[in-house]
């Protein structure tokens, strides 16, 4: 079983995919953004950066995404906070003309040996609260990110599960805390166990945080 954690930056990916790890007996993968040295220049100066942080960022994935395919899933769960099909929603909001020309040119070169997950859990979120989870955490190169990036990638993500809702679980988790709400972590593995068909699982609680899921 293959499970993906989306969502726009600061949403809480990597917190709910380590949440997830001991739940699913699973193995996990994590997206090493860290090493892009061209991060920080693209928060101070997103047209100028973009090309070259968008097509680090996809040659990173494209590595790291591959490894699943020596990875043995009929034995072995997964649990990844990205997905490889993320690289792209960036893009389509950062490139344009013959960048996102060239970009898409490379994209579609490798995208082919990428494995599908069996569930993506797309986490939504008000931009507010993404902008809040974002200033919490308090990483160097995202405190002067701009509200309407955050917007804007907000959208795209909305979009993009709007027109490929295939094998994904959305909830909103604008109102909820499920790294020190234990209900919230349950309701959400729940679901996720309800989508997946794994019992044991019980009708989904009535709780306003939690949007419907799509498969």
């Amino acid at each position: 079983m293959y499970l993906v954690v989306e969502g726009v930056i600061g949403v809480g990916k990597t917190s709910l995919a380590r949440l997830l790890q001991p739940v699913f007996h699973a193995d996990i993968q994590l997206e090493v953004f860290e090493e892009n040295p061209f991060l920080s220049n693209f928060y101070a100066d997103r047209k100028r950066y973009a090309f070259q942080t968008q097509i680090f960022f996809l040659l990173s994935r494209y590595r790291q995404q591959f490894e699943l395919t020596k990875h043995d899933l009929k034995k072995e769960n997964l649990v990844s906070d990205y997905s490889f099909a993320k690289d792209s929603i960036f893009a389509v909001l950062n490139l344009d003309g013959d960048e996102l020309a060239t970009y898409y040119s490379v994209l579609n070169a490798l995208a082919e040996r990428i494995p599908e997950p069996d569930l993506t859990i797309f986490l939504q979120v008000s931009t507010d609260a993404a902008m809040e989870r974002i200033a919490l955490r308090d990483r160097e190169y995202e405190r002067n990110m701009d509200r309407s990036y955050i917007d804007a990638l907000n959208n795209s993500y909305e979009d993009h599960y709007r027109k490929h809702p295939q094998n994904v679980l959305t909830i909103d988790t604008s109102n909820m805390d499920f790294v020190h709400q234990p209900d919230h972590l349950n309701e959400i593995i729940h679901r996720i166990r309800a989508a997946l068909g794994i019992p044991p699982f019980q009708p989904e609680l009535p709780f306003s945080g939690i949007g419907k899921s799509v498969l």
